[in-house]
Protein backbone atom coordinates (compact mmCIF):
# COMPACT_ATOMS: atom_id res chain seq x y z
CA UNK A 1 0.00 0.00 0.00
CA UNK A 2 1.14 3.27 -1.11
CA UNK A 3 2.68 5.51 2.17
CA UNK A 4 0.37 8.54 2.77
CA UNK A 5 2.47 11.88 4.08
CA UNK A 6 1.75 15.22 4.74
CA UNK A 7 4.58 16.09 2.92
CA UNK A 8 2.66 14.76 -0.95
CA UNK A 9 3.26 17.87 -2.86
CA UNK A 10 5.10 18.89 -5.85
CA UNK A 11 7.90 20.91 -6.69
CA UNK A 12 5.39 23.68 -7.85
CA UNK A 13 3.06 23.81 -4.83
CA UNK A 14 5.66 23.50 -2.42
CA UNK A 15 7.11 27.28 -3.86
CA UNK A 16 3.76 28.46 -4.59
CA UNK A 17 3.58 32.13 -2.86
CA UNK A 18 7.03 32.96 -3.21
CA UNK A 19 6.50 35.35 -6.25
CA UNK A 20 4.38 37.39 -4.20
CA UNK A 21 7.42 38.32 -1.88
CA UNK A 22 9.53 40.15 -4.33
CA UNK A 23 6.97 41.04 -6.90
CA UNK A 24 3.69 42.94 -6.75
CA UNK A 25 1.75 40.44 -8.49
CA UNK A 26 1.96 42.37 -11.74
CA UNK A 27 -0.28 45.35 -12.85
CA UNK A 28 -3.71 44.04 -10.96
CA UNK A 29 -4.25 46.31 -8.24
CA UNK A 30 -5.45 44.83 -5.23
CA UNK A 31 -8.88 46.80 -3.87
CA UNK A 32 -8.53 50.04 -1.64
CA UNK A 33 -7.46 53.38 -2.15
CA UNK A 34 -4.07 55.04 -3.49
CA UNK A 35 -3.21 54.81 0.18
CA UNK A 36 -4.10 51.29 1.09
CA UNK A 37 -2.82 50.00 -2.39
CA UNK A 38 0.59 51.55 -1.59
CA UNK A 39 0.62 49.72 1.58
CA UNK A 40 -0.38 46.41 0.35
CA UNK A 41 1.96 46.58 -2.59
CA UNK A 42 5.00 47.42 0.23
CA UNK A 43 3.56 44.72 2.23
CA UNK A 44 3.70 42.09 -0.85
CA UNK A 45 7.55 43.20 -1.56
CA UNK A 46 8.70 42.84 2.22
CA UNK A 47 9.98 46.51 2.00
CA UNK A 48 9.91 48.72 5.09
CA UNK A 49 8.40 52.72 4.35
CA UNK A 50 12.70 53.93 4.21
CA UNK A 51 13.04 50.65 1.38
CA UNK A 52 9.82 52.57 -0.26
CA UNK A 53 10.90 56.09 0.02
CA UNK A 54 13.93 55.42 -1.40
CA UNK A 55 12.98 53.63 -4.39
CA UNK A 56 10.61 56.18 -5.09
CA UNK A 57 13.04 59.50 -4.11
CA UNK A 58 10.45 60.72 -1.66
CA UNK A 59 10.90 61.13 2.23
CA UNK A 60 9.70 58.15 4.56
CA UNK A 61 7.03 60.75 6.12
CA UNK A 62 5.92 61.22 2.36
CA UNK A 63 4.79 57.67 2.71
CA UNK A 64 3.87 57.45 6.11
CA UNK A 65 1.09 60.01 5.58
CA UNK A 66 0.23 58.63 2.11
CA UNK A 67 -0.86 54.85 3.71
CA UNK A 68 -2.40 56.39 6.81
CA UNK A 69 -5.07 59.23 4.82
CA UNK A 70 -3.11 61.96 6.36
CA UNK A 71 -2.34 63.34 2.83
CA UNK A 72 -2.99 62.79 -0.50
CA UNK A 73 -0.77 62.28 -3.32
CA UNK A 74 0.18 64.66 -5.96
CA UNK A 75 0.79 64.32 -9.33
CA UNK A 76 4.12 63.56 -8.84
CA UNK A 77 4.35 61.61 -5.81
CA UNK A 78 2.17 59.46 -7.40
CA UNK A 79 4.00 59.09 -10.67
CA UNK A 80 6.76 57.94 -8.82
CA UNK A 81 5.26 55.29 -6.26
CA UNK A 82 4.33 53.72 -9.57
CA UNK A 83 7.44 53.77 -11.03
CA UNK A 84 9.24 52.22 -8.02
CA UNK A 85 6.22 49.42 -7.96
CA UNK A 86 6.61 48.58 -11.60
CA UNK A 87 2.24 49.53 -11.91
CA UNK A 88 2.32 50.39 -15.35
CA UNK A 89 0.37 53.70 -14.40
CA UNK A 90 -2.50 51.67 -12.43
CA UNK A 91 -1.23 53.49 -9.26
CA UNK A 92 -0.90 56.86 -11.03
CA UNK A 93 -4.36 57.15 -12.36
CA UNK A 94 -5.47 55.35 -8.71
CA UNK A 95 -4.29 58.95 -7.07
CA UNK A 96 -6.44 61.26 -9.32
CA UNK A 97 -9.76 59.09 -8.95
CA UNK A 98 -11.37 58.16 -4.84
CA UNK A 99 -9.08 60.42 -2.94
CA UNK A 100 -9.52 60.14 0.26
CA UNK A 101 -10.69 63.04 2.80
CA UNK A 102 -8.27 64.66 4.51
CA UNK A 103 -8.72 67.38 8.00
CA UNK A 104 -7.19 70.16 8.48
CA UNK A 105 -7.25 70.01 12.29
CA UNK A 106 -5.82 66.31 12.10
CA UNK A 107 -8.42 64.12 13.50
CA UNK A 108 -8.54 61.41 11.35
CA UNK A 109 -11.16 59.26 9.36
CA UNK A 110 -10.19 55.93 10.49
CA UNK A 111 -12.99 53.88 8.45
CA UNK A 112 -10.85 53.68 5.25
CA UNK A 113 -7.55 53.01 7.26
CA UNK A 114 -8.81 50.36 9.48
CA UNK A 115 -10.71 48.84 6.41
CA UNK A 116 -7.79 48.65 4.44
CA UNK A 117 -5.26 47.46 6.61
CA UNK A 118 -7.16 44.53 8.04
CA UNK A 119 -6.65 43.66 3.77
CA UNK A 120 -3.22 43.86 4.24
CA UNK A 121 -3.14 42.04 7.57
CA UNK A 122 -4.36 39.14 5.70
CA UNK A 123 -1.96 39.56 2.52
CA UNK A 124 0.82 39.49 5.36
CA UNK A 125 -0.26 36.68 6.75
CA UNK A 126 -0.54 34.75 3.62
CA UNK A 127 2.54 36.02 2.61
CA UNK A 128 4.04 34.92 5.97
CA UNK A 129 2.90 31.14 5.78
CA UNK A 130 4.16 30.45 2.14
CA UNK A 131 7.69 32.29 2.21
CA UNK A 132 8.64 33.15 6.38
CA UNK A 133 9.12 36.09 9.05
CA UNK A 134 11.73 37.30 6.54
CA UNK A 135 9.83 38.57 3.69
CA UNK A 136 6.77 40.71 6.29
CA UNK A 137 8.72 41.84 9.70
CA UNK A 138 9.60 45.00 8.15
CA UNK A 139 6.56 46.02 6.19
CA UNK A 140 4.69 44.77 9.47
CA UNK A 141 6.82 47.11 12.24
CA UNK A 142 6.44 50.11 9.07
CA UNK A 143 2.86 49.90 9.49
CA UNK A 144 2.26 49.54 13.22
CA UNK A 145 4.43 52.63 13.30
CA UNK A 146 1.44 54.61 11.02
CA UNK A 147 -1.49 53.14 13.06
CA UNK A 148 -0.15 54.07 16.44
CA UNK A 149 0.47 57.44 14.90
CA UNK A 150 -2.82 57.38 13.43
CA UNK A 151 -4.47 56.50 16.62
CA UNK A 152 -2.45 59.57 18.38
CA UNK A 153 -4.58 62.03 15.88
CA UNK A 154 -8.28 59.75 16.20
CA UNK A 155 -11.15 60.12 18.87
CA UNK A 156 -13.58 58.12 20.16
CA UNK A 157 -14.87 54.98 18.45
CA UNK A 158 -12.54 55.79 15.70
CA UNK A 159 -9.42 55.70 18.11
CA UNK A 160 -10.50 52.50 19.81
CA UNK A 161 -10.87 50.76 16.61
CA UNK A 162 -7.28 52.14 15.37
CA UNK A 163 -5.55 50.44 18.70
CA UNK A 164 -7.67 47.45 18.16
CA UNK A 165 -5.83 47.28 14.68
CA UNK A 166 -2.53 47.97 16.06
CA UNK A 167 -2.88 44.95 18.76
CA UNK A 168 -3.80 42.55 15.74
CA UNK A 169 -0.56 43.85 14.15
CA UNK A 170 1.68 43.18 16.78
CA UNK A 171 0.03 39.89 17.70
CA UNK A 172 1.35 38.77 14.42
CA UNK A 173 4.63 40.48 14.95
CA UNK A 174 5.06 38.49 17.93
CA UNK A 175 4.22 35.14 16.19
CA UNK A 176 6.82 36.09 13.40
CA UNK A 177 9.49 37.38 15.89
CA UNK A 178 9.14 33.56 17.24
CA UNK A 179 9.57 32.13 13.84
CA UNK A 180 12.34 34.08 13.63
CA UNK A 181 14.11 32.73 16.68
CA UNK A 182 13.50 35.76 18.92
CA UNK A 183 11.38 34.94 21.93
CA UNK A 184 12.14 37.58 23.56
CA UNK A 185 10.77 40.00 20.79
CA UNK A 186 7.84 37.47 20.66
CA UNK A 187 7.46 38.61 23.97
CA UNK A 188 7.17 42.42 23.65
CA UNK A 189 5.15 42.51 20.72
CA UNK A 190 2.44 40.01 22.57
CA UNK A 191 2.43 42.69 25.72
CA UNK A 192 2.31 45.45 23.46
CA UNK A 193 -1.01 43.18 22.21
CA UNK A 194 -2.14 43.32 25.45
CA UNK A 195 -1.57 46.83 26.06
CA UNK A 196 -3.09 48.15 22.73
CA UNK A 197 -5.87 45.76 22.30
CA UNK A 198 -6.86 47.60 25.98
CA UNK A 199 -6.85 50.66 24.49
CA UNK A 200 -9.23 49.51 21.84
CA UNK A 201 -11.65 47.77 24.30
CA UNK A 202 -10.95 44.56 24.06
CA UNK A 203 -9.63 42.62 26.88
CA UNK A 204 -9.62 39.09 24.93
CA UNK A 205 -6.16 39.53 23.75
CA UNK A 206 -4.88 39.46 27.06
CA UNK A 207 -6.08 36.01 27.67
CA UNK A 208 -5.40 34.69 24.04
CA UNK A 209 -1.46 36.05 25.11
CA UNK A 210 -1.45 33.79 27.55
CA UNK A 211 -2.02 31.22 25.54
CA UNK A 212 0.93 32.61 23.23
CA UNK A 213 2.99 32.39 26.44
CA UNK A 214 2.14 28.63 26.65
CA UNK A 215 3.80 28.37 23.39
CA UNK A 216 6.77 30.28 23.61
CA UNK A 217 7.74 28.48 26.67
CA UNK A 218 6.62 25.03 25.07
CA UNK A 219 9.28 26.26 22.12
CA UNK A 220 12.21 26.92 25.11
CA UNK A 221 11.72 23.26 26.29
CA UNK A 222 9.70 24.41 30.11
CA UNK A 223 6.63 22.24 29.69
CA UNK A 224 5.80 23.27 33.21
CA UNK A 225 5.87 26.89 32.20
CA UNK A 226 3.49 25.95 29.37
CA UNK A 227 0.97 24.13 31.25
CA UNK A 228 1.02 26.71 33.56
CA UNK A 229 0.16 29.86 31.35
CA UNK A 230 -2.22 27.54 29.60
CA UNK A 231 -3.95 27.00 32.50
CA UNK A 232 -4.24 30.82 33.43
CA UNK A 233 -5.06 30.93 30.17
CA UNK A 234 -8.43 29.04 30.53
CA UNK A 235 -9.58 30.75 33.63
CA UNK A 236 -9.49 33.75 32.62
CA UNK A 237 -12.62 35.88 32.72
CA UNK A 238 -12.54 36.94 29.24
CA UNK A 239 -11.46 33.86 27.40
CA UNK A 240 -14.49 32.24 24.99
CA UNK A 241 -14.32 28.82 23.47
CA UNK A 242 -11.74 29.25 21.02
CA UNK A 243 -9.17 30.84 23.33
CA UNK A 244 -9.75 27.90 26.16
CA UNK A 245 -9.56 25.71 23.06
CA UNK A 246 -5.98 26.60 22.16
CA UNK A 247 -5.01 26.65 26.21
CA UNK A 248 -6.27 23.31 26.02
CA UNK A 249 -3.84 22.82 23.06
CA UNK A 250 -0.77 23.71 24.46
CA UNK A 251 -1.99 22.14 28.09
CA UNK A 252 -2.12 18.53 26.25
CA UNK A 253 0.98 18.81 24.46
CA UNK A 254 2.90 20.20 27.67
CA UNK A 255 1.47 17.56 29.68
CA UNK A 256 2.74 15.20 26.72
CA UNK A 257 6.22 16.18 26.80
CA UNK A 258 6.30 15.23 30.45
CA UNK A 259 4.90 11.87 30.22
CA UNK A 260 1.66 12.34 32.25
CA UNK A 261 -0.58 10.09 29.95
CA UNK A 262 -4.24 11.34 32.19
CA UNK A 263 -3.55 14.68 32.42
CA UNK A 264 -3.14 14.97 28.52
CA UNK A 265 -5.61 12.64 27.99
CA UNK A 266 -8.23 15.38 29.78
CA UNK A 267 -6.64 18.41 27.73
CA UNK A 268 -7.83 16.27 24.91
CA UNK A 269 -10.77 15.82 26.24
CA UNK A 270 -10.84 19.70 27.14
CA UNK A 271 -9.76 20.99 23.39
CA UNK A 272 -12.42 18.77 21.64
CA UNK A 273 -14.84 20.05 24.01
CA UNK A 274 -14.34 23.72 23.52
CA UNK A 275 -13.83 23.26 19.78
CA UNK A 276 -17.48 21.77 19.34
CA UNK A 277 -18.72 24.65 21.59
CA UNK A 278 -17.36 27.17 18.82
CA UNK A 279 -19.12 25.86 16.10
CA UNK A 280 -20.77 28.17 14.21
CA UNK A 281 -19.77 31.09 16.38
CA UNK A 282 -18.13 34.21 14.49
CA UNK A 283 -14.62 33.84 13.71
CA UNK A 284 -12.33 34.75 16.48
CA UNK A 285 -9.55 37.60 16.35
CA UNK A 286 -6.91 36.16 17.61
CA UNK A 287 -4.39 33.46 16.27
CA UNK A 288 -5.16 30.27 14.30
CA UNK A 289 -7.88 28.80 13.39
CA UNK A 290 -9.32 25.56 15.03
CA UNK A 291 -10.15 23.39 12.39
CA UNK A 292 -12.06 20.38 12.16
CA UNK A 293 -9.36 18.14 11.75
CA UNK A 294 -7.42 19.30 14.31
CA UNK A 295 -8.28 17.06 17.52
CA UNK A 296 -6.40 14.16 15.28
CA UNK A 297 -3.53 16.15 14.51
CA UNK A 298 -3.60 17.30 18.32
CA UNK A 299 -3.72 13.82 19.61
CA UNK A 300 -1.02 12.30 17.22
CA UNK A 301 1.32 15.09 17.78
CA UNK A 302 0.50 14.31 22.17
CA UNK A 303 1.18 10.79 21.07
CA UNK A 304 4.53 11.85 19.66
CA UNK A 305 5.22 13.70 22.88
CA UNK A 306 4.50 10.37 25.01
CA UNK A 307 6.91 8.31 22.37
CA UNK A 308 4.07 6.37 21.13
CA UNK A 309 5.41 6.07 17.58
CA UNK A 310 3.69 3.48 16.08
CA UNK A 311 0.20 4.70 17.08
CA UNK A 312 1.10 8.62 16.16
CA UNK A 313 2.35 7.47 13.07
CA UNK A 314 -1.02 5.77 12.25
CA UNK A 315 -2.79 8.48 13.14
CA UNK A 316 -0.76 10.91 11.51
CA UNK A 317 -1.52 8.84 8.11
CA UNK A 318 -5.14 8.99 8.77
CA UNK A 319 -4.99 12.60 9.18
CA UNK A 320 -3.89 13.19 5.63
CA UNK A 321 -5.46 15.21 3.62
CA UNK A 322 -8.21 18.26 4.47
CA UNK A 323 -7.44 17.69 8.58
CA UNK A 324 -3.73 19.89 7.83
CA UNK A 325 -3.99 23.29 6.67
CA UNK A 326 -2.87 23.86 3.52
CA UNK A 327 -0.29 26.53 4.10
CA UNK A 328 3.54 25.42 3.65
CA UNK A 329 4.37 25.95 7.44
CA UNK A 330 1.51 23.83 8.58
CA UNK A 331 2.47 20.99 6.14
CA UNK A 332 5.88 20.99 7.20
CA UNK A 333 5.31 20.74 10.38
CA UNK A 334 3.34 17.79 10.52
CA UNK A 335 5.12 15.96 7.70
CA UNK A 336 8.15 16.14 10.45
CA UNK A 337 6.11 14.97 12.81
CA UNK A 338 4.94 12.55 11.22
CA UNK A 339 8.48 11.01 9.86
CA UNK A 340 9.59 11.54 13.43
CA UNK A 341 6.86 8.49 14.52
CA UNK A 342 8.07 6.42 11.44
CA UNK A 343 11.80 7.06 12.69
CA UNK A 344 10.74 6.11 15.84
CA UNK A 345 9.28 2.60 14.98
CA UNK A 346 12.29 2.13 12.67
CA UNK A 347 10.51 2.87 9.02
CA UNK A 348 13.75 5.05 8.42
CA UNK A 349 13.00 4.84 4.89
CA UNK A 350 9.92 6.21 4.87
CA UNK A 351 11.05 9.13 7.15
CA UNK A 352 13.85 9.43 5.29
CA UNK A 353 11.51 10.20 2.15
CA UNK A 354 9.26 12.30 3.80
CA UNK A 355 11.61 14.49 5.06
CA UNK A 356 13.62 14.47 2.07
CA UNK A 357 10.66 15.97 0.36
CA UNK A 358 9.94 18.60 3.33
CA UNK A 359 13.85 20.60 3.19
CA UNK A 360 12.83 23.16 0.47
CA UNK A 361 10.00 24.05 2.50
CA UNK A 362 12.12 24.20 5.62
CA UNK A 363 14.72 26.18 4.07
CA UNK A 364 12.72 28.66 1.93
CA UNK A 365 10.60 29.25 5.60
CA UNK A 366 13.18 29.40 7.72
CA UNK A 367 11.21 28.97 10.48
CA UNK A 368 12.61 28.08 14.13
CA UNK A 369 9.20 26.48 15.10
CA UNK A 370 10.43 24.11 11.93
CA UNK A 371 14.04 23.73 12.85
CA UNK A 372 13.03 22.54 15.98
CA UNK A 373 11.09 20.27 14.78
CA UNK A 374 13.60 18.85 12.25
CA UNK A 375 16.29 18.92 15.04
CA UNK A 376 13.81 16.27 17.34
CA UNK A 377 13.37 14.11 14.08
CA UNK A 378 17.46 14.32 14.18
CA UNK A 379 17.90 12.99 17.58
CA UNK A 380 15.22 10.41 16.73
CA UNK A 381 16.77 8.81 13.77
CA UNK A 382 20.36 9.05 14.28
CA UNK A 383 20.24 6.11 16.64
CA UNK A 384 18.49 3.67 14.13
CA UNK A 385 21.45 2.28 12.37
CA UNK A 386 20.70 4.41 9.47
CA UNK A 387 22.60 3.42 6.12
CA UNK A 388 25.15 5.42 4.45
CA UNK A 389 22.26 7.80 2.08
CA UNK A 390 19.97 8.02 5.02
CA UNK A 391 22.89 9.22 7.47
CA UNK A 392 24.00 11.92 4.96
CA UNK A 393 19.89 13.00 5.24
CA UNK A 394 20.12 13.39 8.63
CA UNK A 395 23.21 15.38 8.69
CA UNK A 396 21.94 17.43 6.06
CA UNK A 397 18.72 18.10 8.65
CA UNK A 398 20.56 18.66 11.21
CA UNK A 399 23.24 21.13 9.94
CA UNK A 400 19.66 22.98 8.58
CA UNK A 401 17.83 22.36 12.36
CA UNK A 402 20.92 24.36 13.78
CA UNK A 403 20.03 27.07 11.24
Amino acid sequence: MRLRTLAGMDAAERGAGTASAGESGGTRLPPGDFGVVLATLRARRGWSVREAARRANVSEGQICNLESGLRNPSPAVAAACDAAFGADGELAELAGSGRRGTRDDSVVDSGPVIAGYERVLEELKGIGRSTGPRFVTASITSIIRILTDTGQHAVGEQRAEIWLLASKFAEYTGWMAQEAGNSAEALRWTNLAVRWGADGGDETVAAYALTRKAFIAQHRGDPGAAIGFADQAARHPAAGPVIRAHAARRAALGHASRGDVGACRAALEQFRSHTAENTGGPPQHWGPRIGNGSSHLLEASCLLGLRRFGPAADLFASACGPAVPSDSNSRARFAVRQATALAGIDRLDDACRIVDATLPTIRLLDSATLRAELARFVAEARPRGAGPGQLALIDTSAALAIG
